[in-house]
C-alpha cells in the first residue's frame, strides 16, 4: 500500500491545500468555511476556520513562499487570506464575475493568481502596490462553457485551461508593470495578454484537471470520456498522444517527474501513467489495493476493448490505444470520487515522491512512491 496516513475530517471536500511547511492542511468540507488543521505530535486539531464565503469554496491554494491562502467560491468571488499574529486576515478580490467561481491557483513567483468561472471567463488576478489592492484582468470570448482546471507553466506567463467545451487552451498572462521581459521565457514575454497561444481540441467530452510538466516541456489534462492527453511542443504544431482506459474518468492529474503522471478521479484510486524512453505515455499500474474481477461475461470485455481502441486514436502525432482490462470500483483507501491531488514537493526539487489526494469521502490522503520500487526509475 501507497498510502502512508489517511485522515477523516469531514463527510466531503471540495478541495485542499498544504502550508509551506507541510505542517498544516486547508481544505472546505463541503460548504462556505475553510478548516486548518495542525499536526500535534500523531493528532491533528483544528486551528482555524476561515469564514468569509456566502456559498460553496470551490478552490484553495497556499503559496509556499508567501505564506498567503486564496480561496474561490460560488458566491463569485476571491479572499486572499494574509496570517497577522494567530488571526488570517481575507482580503476581498473583485472578480467581475456573472457565474461561480470553480478553481484557482498561484502562478510560480506567486505574484499573480488565476481564477477559472462559469462565465466563460479566466481571471488574472495581481496586487496594486499604489492603490493596496488585488485587480482581475479577464481573458474573455475564448472559452465556450465552464473553466473546470488552470494551470501556470513555470514561465510566469503561459496559463492553460481546461473547459466543459472539451477543449485545453493555452493563453498568455503577460501585464506589463507585474511580469518582466526575460530572455528564458523566450516569445512568451513578448505576447500580448489574453493572446491564445494554441487550442487542443483533441476530445468530444468534458475536459478537466490540466497540469504542466516541471519543465513546461509537456501538457497533460483529462477528459470525460477516460482518457488522458499528453502534448509536447505546445504551440503551432503540437504533438499529442492520447492513453485510453477502461476505467472510470479522471478528475485531475499530477506531474510527479517529467515521465510519470498520476491521476486521480471517480475509480476512487490513483492511477500511474508513465512515459518510456522513447517518449510513449502508457498506463502503468493503480497505487492502492483493489480486487479484480474474475468472473463476468468475456463478450462484454471485448467490446468495451474494441470501444476503447475505435476512440483511443489521436488527431494529432502518436496514438496509443492500449486498453486495460475491466477493474472492480472499491477495495482502495477512497471510498467516493478523488477530486483533488496536491504534491508535497521539498524546496527547489521538481519532481516529489509524496502527494495527497482527498475526495468526496471526507479523506485527505497522503502517499508515498518510495514503497513502489517498480516506479523509481521513472522518477
Amino acid at each position: 500500500m501507497a498510502a502512508v496516513s489517511v485522515h477523516q475530517y469531514a463527510q466531503c471536500i471540495t478541495c485542499h491545500a498544504w502550508s509551506p511547511d507541510r505542517s498544516m492542511v486547508a481544505f472546505c468540507p463541503n460548504n462556505n468555511e475553510v478548516h486548518i488543521y495542525k499536526q500535534f505530535q500523531d493528532k491533528w486539531e483544528k486551528l482555524h476556520v476561515l469564514q468569509k464565503h456566502d456559498q460553496i469554496v470551490s478552490g484553495i491554494d497556499w503559496s509556499a513562499r508567501s505564506n498567503r491562502i486564496v480561496t474561490v467560491s460560488h458566491d463569485r468571488n476571491s479572499y486572499v487570506w494574509n496570517q497577522e499574529g494567530s488571526e488570517w486576515v481575507p482580503t476581498l478580490v473583485i472578480l467581475r464575475l456573472n457565474r461561480a467561481a470553480l478553481c484557482v491557483q498561484w502562478s510560480p513567483k506567486e505574484n499573480k493568481f488565476a481564477v477559472g468561472s462559469g462565465a466563460k471567463t479566466v481571471c488574472i488576478c495581481y496586487y496594486e502596490q499604489e492603490n493596496n489592492w488585488w485587480v482581475s484582468k479577464l481573458i474573455r470570448k475564448r472559452h465556450d462553457s465552464s473553466v473546470t482546471g488552470v494551470a501556470w507553466h513555470p514561465n510566469n506567463i503561459l496559463l492553460a485551461t481546461t473547459s466543459t467545451d472539451g477543449k485545453c487552451r493555452v493563453f498568455s498572462t503577460f501585464i506589463k508593470g507585474v511580469d518582466t521581459r526575460d530572455s528564458k521565457a523566450g516569445s512568451s514575454s513578448e505576447t500580448k495578454f489574453g493572446e491564445q497561444i494554441v487550442q487542443l481540441d483533441l476530445t468530444f467530452s468534458w475536459a478537466f484537471g490540466v497540469k504542466w510538466s516541471p519543465s513546461g516541456n509537456t501538457l497533460a489534462y483529462v477528459g470525460h470520456n477516460s482518457m488522458i492527453y499528453f502534448v509536447d511542443d505546445v504551440g503551432p504544431s503540437p504533438l499529442a498522444q492520447n492513453v485510453a482506459f477502461r476505467d472510470l474518468p479522471l478528475r485531475d492529474v499530477l506531474f510527479v517527474s517529467e515521465r510519470m503522471v498520476i491521476g486521480v478521479g471517480f475509480d476512487c484510486n490513483p492511477m500511474v501513467f508513465a512515459a518510456d524512453e522513447t517518449g510513449i505515455w502508457s498506463f502503468i499500474k493503480f497505487l492502492g489495493e483493489r480486487k479484480t474481477s474474475s468472473s463476468g461475461p468475456k463478450y462484454g470485455s471485448q467490446f468495451s476493448e474494441a470501444f476503447g481502441k475505435l476512440y483511443g486514436q489521436s488527431k494529432y502525432g502518436v496514438s496509443n490505444d492500449a486498453v486495460e482490462p475491466s477493474r472492480t470500483r472499491g477495495g482502495g483507501v477512497h471510498e467516493n470520487c478523488i477530486n483533488c491531488i496536491v504534491p508535497l514537493r521539498e524546496g527547489g526539487v521538481s519532481s516529489t515522491t509524496r502527494f495527497s489526494t482527498s475526495g468526496l469521502d471526507g479523506k485527505i490522503v497522503v502517499w508515498d512512491l518510495e514503497n513502489h520500487e517498480d516506479l523509481l526509475d521513472y522518477l
